[in-house]
């Protein structure tokens, strides 16, 4: 008897109530997305589970691949068998033969009600059969291998191994936003953590050439390139920062510029969110890490736009956010040594408590919407396509 499906359990969904069935069919789709280089492998989605059959694959590179899916809790490995107590006993003690250790417990779970044993019945037979053919001993506190079967109305499931997800919802059910990626090390780990509720994500990225290198953008690719496990393709927008930029540090004085310049960052974006249809906009910044980070730079930048802004790191030390980056390969990308424009033009002492009357004082001295609009106008899309995509060309 060999593993010849996987169950993937739902978690977070289970408490979706109506909405459970339109979050089940996207997570089926986005499994069947994930999994259409396994040729023989094949999906079906349940109220319960999604099942999927192994066929000629390795599984363990199904569940590697599966354990990137938003919206997964956990992946079992199993063996089906018929809905009969002579097949599981006859499966259980297979699986056993090929398990290291000694001892076992067994847990069932009768989904179907309507199986002639109950479950604390079914958990004795088995046992007492693994016993008589093997050298394994129950143990019900201290095991080595939880055999774990579920009774369905379509077979017995047989499984001593399963695997966490990624949690959270399925990439999509709760629309896309426009993520402002400089390069470093926070925003990726925002994306992954918005990926990770179901949020697609789009990137826009202010250039300011010839003061940024173009080897900037090259790294922004690559760290997309490392969060397609999460979500098939991105697209990155980049917005011409330059003359903006430059008239804000000959009119602004240098304390304040960084705060003036986000607030023009914060008016692009939102007009590049809404053309391209995101509902939120997103940052990777966390609360008191850097000058323009502080909750008295927040408010003073906030004010320019009513349109919801996302923080998913706003509580998060760097400590935290450095390991979330090495996890999921961002890290060694995001400290290639190519500065974005707020690196680059970083004044020695910048503002830390803005007030928001100096803010509009100071844009008052230059004409800036007109830069706004034509920044806004010549955004340059890049996309970065699929790991599917990629082997295909």
């Amino acid at each position: 008897m060999n593993y010849d499906s996987l169950i993937i359990h739902y978690g977070e969904l289970s408490t979706k109530g109506a909405n459970r069935a339109s979050f089940i069919e996207r997570l089926t789709h986005n499994v069947r997305v994930a999994l259409r280089p396994f040729a023989t492998a094949s999906v079906k989605g349940t109220h319960d589970y999604i099942g999927v059959s192994i066929g000629q694959e390795d599984p363990n590179a199904l569940i590697s691949r599966l354990q990137d899916v938003s919206g997964i809790q956990k992946i079992s490995l199993v063996a089906k068998t018929a809905r009969d107590l002579e097949a599981v006993q006859e499966a259980a003690i297979e699986l056993l033969a090929h398990e290291k250790g000694s001892t076992f417990k067994i847990d069932v779970k009768r989904v179907d009600k309507t199986f002639p044993l109950d479950s604390y019945q079914m958990a004795c037979e088995v046992a007492d059969s693994i016993l008589d053919h093997s050298s394994w001993t129950v143990d019900l506190h201290d095991y080595d291998i939880l055999l774990r079967i579920t009774v369905r109305e379509s077979g017995c499931y047989l499984s001593c191994h399963e695997y966490p997800g990624l949690g959270g919802y399925p990439l999509g059910m709760n629309g896309k936003v426009g993520l402002l990626l400089s390069g470093g090390i926070d925003s990726p780990v925002a994306a992954y953590k918005l990926l990770r509720r179901g949020i697609k994500i789009e990137g826009i990225h202010f250039a300011s050439p010839p003061y940024t290198s173009s080897r900037v953008l090259d790294k922004l690719v690559d760290i997309l390139n490392a969060l397609t496990d999460y979500q098939p393709a991105f697209q990155l927008n980049v917005v011409p920062f330059t003359k903006l930029q430059e008239a804000i540090y000959e009119h602004v004085p240098e304390p304040y510029c960084i705060t003036i310049m986000r607030r023009m960052m914060l008016r692009i974006a939102e007009k590049v969110a809404r053309d391209h249809h995101c509902l939120a906009l997103a940052t990777g910044e966390s609360i008191g890490q850097v000058a323009s980070q502080t909750l008295d730079s927040l408010i003073a930048i906030n004010d320019v736009t009513n349109f919801p802004i996302l923080r998913p790191l706003a509580t998060e030390d760097k400590v935290s956010i450095v390991d979330d980056a090495k996890r999921i390969g961002t890290y060694e990308i995001s400290i290639r040594p190519y500065e974005d424009c707020c690196t680059i033009f970083k004044p020695k002492k910048p503002k830390t408590k803005p007030k928001l009357e100096d803010c509009l004082y100071y844009e008052s001295k230059f004409d800036w919407a007109p830069l706004v609009e034509e920044a806004a106008a010549n955004v340059e899309t890049i996309r970065v396509p699929s790991k599917e995509e990629h082997e295909n060309d």
